[in-house]
């Protein structure tokens, strides 16, 4: 049964915001979430744990690239990521909540869970529990998804009523080196789709022509994609794709 909103489905997804950053609008920041709002585009955001348990919204496990500060995020508390500047803006790092205030149902939501230890293991739970937290109370179409099938398993245990999809890709060998192959082997089959009461995929999309997604896809399971850079790109990523998560370029809303 499919349980995603079919806006999740129907809106283009902006890469962590509608972000720009000759515009003040860095990734993952208020201001490129509420100019994905203002033109009407869902969103997906990336979610980190802090020193206090709290998630917030940034992509690396460290500061350096976006923010003048250098360190991992997890040794930094959310007040103190609040007020850490992205890219030299006026733009601090947000929380979930706060992230979650601002979007308020108006358009749909898709969050990435960061592995914490880059494994891929069964060393989670933290940040799940910070994030089902945030959710508990939220009224909009949402949905969760992970690299680490274990994340997944454990978001259905804490979230069950969100839906929750594996972030999948080809994982060639200069990818992930820190996991064996025999893991990565185990990811690129999506071998973990039922085991953990996944709902959904979220597939490289320039990958979408492997078998296994073919076979999910048969199943009638959701296929979204990852990272679609032009309108060109996203014709070919829609001819196996049921969404698309983009950059760079403004795509089309589909009419209702």
């Amino acid at each position: 049964m499919n349980r995603l909103h079919p806006d999740i489905l129907r809106i283009p997804l902006a890469h962590r915001g509608y972000h720009d950053a000759k515009d003040d609008r860095p990734e993952n920041s208020p201001a490129a979430f509420r100019a994905a709002i203002d033109a009407g585009y869902g969103i997906e955001l990336d979610v980190q744990l802090t020193s206090d348990n709290r998630a917030v919204v940034f992509h690396d496990y460290v500061l350096d690239r976006l923010t003048r500060e250098k360190g991992l995020v997890r040794d930094r508390s959310v007040l103190d990521l609040a007020t850490t500047r992205l890219n030299g803006t006026r733009e601090g790092i947000p929380s979930l909540e706060d992230v979650l205030g601002i979007v308020a149902g108006k358009v749909p939501l898709l969050i990435e869970i960061k592995d914490q230890d880059g494994q891929m293991g069964p060393n989670v739970g933290p940040l799940e529990e910070a994030v089902a937290a945030a959710l508990q109370d939220y009224d909009g179409p949402v949905a969760v998804m992970s690299y680490n099938p274990n994340s997944v398993s454990r978001m259905a245990s804490l979230a069950p009523g969100v839906p929750r999809g594996i972030v999948t890709e080809g994982y060639p060998n200069d990818h992930f080196p820190q996991l064996p192959e025999t893991t990565r082997t185990r990811l690129r089959d999506i071998a973990d789709f039922d085991l953990v009461s996944a709902e959904f995929i979220s597939h490289d999309a320039t990958d979408l022509d492997r078998p296994r997604v073919a076979e999910l896809k048969k199943q009638r399971v959701p296929i979204l994609c990852w990272t679609v850079r032009s309108a060109e790109q996203e014709a070919q990523a829609r001819k196996v794709a049921d969404n698309v998560t983009f950059e760079g370029y403004p795509a089309a809303i589909p009419v209702p």
